[in-house]
């Protein structure tokens, strides 16, 4: 028995369709504003129905999005994100699963988590905004800070070499990868669109300035430092992928590095008869009388 069919269908949203009623309270000219606009006209092009809409986060600043999203949401523990989204999913492969998080979540607290769910090809989206720096507890440096930078925790700079988050997730077997930048939200929208769409896990890579506590890090940095992947870069090809990671070392390509076809985790789960499907729809006041 099959899985039930994805839940993204041909109506008519609009973004607005997608706002909570809570407000963001990250300072004026966070780089997550942008990513959040880009994640509303994303589901509003796939439509997908906010009721079958999950959006998973961790700790950390990004991470309070899915309190400004109309779906359910998941505000969980340090750097847990994925663990809870890959039982989201596979509970329930019906569900559209958004996860949501930053640079220290990511690959710092949670970075044991992130290669599994890549070598799994979980049918989810991971969003990953990087500003190289934790800015909810004001300002240590992140797995992705560059060596040498500057801190009140480390006044004679970092002395530790960063991580390439997408040069990791292609290592880990990532079949969607991509990186966006929050002052290009039309461009980050269309990534994280495709990203949703593409069956198995989706990973994007977001440039995010914070203007508070990273401030060699910013908007003007940025603009001198992206460029497009060339339109000619085939996307099936890993090691081409690879190259654009690091060549020249101070250029950040946007755009899709990588997408493959392969089948997810909750394909092979489900189809074939090695494990019968969930019976949708799921009695969740069953359970809650269950559990209270």
């Amino acid at each position: 028995m099959n899985p039930p069919e994805p839940s993204t269908t041909a109506a008519t949203r609009r973004a607005a369709d997608y706002k909570s009623s809570r407000k963001p309270v990250w300072c004026p000219g966070c780089g997550d504003y942008g990513v959040l606009n880009s994640i509303f006209s994303a589901l509003a092009t796939t439509a997908i129905d906010p009721d079958r809409l999950v959006v998973v986060s961790g700790i950390g600043c990004s991470s309070r999005m899915p309190g400004f999203i109309r779906a359910y949401g998941f505000h969980g523990a340090h750097g847990r994100a994925l663990p809870v989204a890959v039982g989201v999913k596979t509970a329930n492969p019906a569900l559209d699963v958004l996860v949501v998080g930053g640079d220290g979540d990511a690959f710092s607290i949670g970075g044991g988590h992130v290669s599994h769910v890549a070598r799994r090809n979980i049918n989810i989206t991971y969003i990953v905004m990087d500003n190289q720096i934790y800015g909810l507890t004001k300002g240590q440096v992140s797995p992705t800070s560059d060596p040498g930078t500057t801190t009140k925790a480390s006044p004679y700079g970092s002395f530790e070499y960063s991580i390439q988050p997408v040069q990791l997730m292609l290592s880990y077997g990532a079949t969607y990868v991509a990186r966006g930048f929050s002052s290009y939200p039309k461009e980050l929208a269309a990534m994280i669109d495709r990203g949703i769409r593409h069956n198995g896990f989706s990973f994007i890579h977001v440039l995010s300035p914070c203007v508070t506590f990273n401030k060699s890090i910013g908007y003007d940095y940025y603009q001198s430092h992206v460029v497009p992947i060339p339109d000619d870069h085939d996307t099936n090809d890993i090691w081409a992928a690879l190259r654009l990671t690091g060549d020249p070392p101070d250029t950040y390509y946007l755009g899709v590095f990588y997408e493959v076809d392969r089948p997810s985790y909750t394909d092979m789960l489900y189809k074939g008869g090695r494990r019968p499907s969930p019976e949708p729809p799921i009695d969740t006041e069953r359970i809650i009388r269950r559990f209270s």
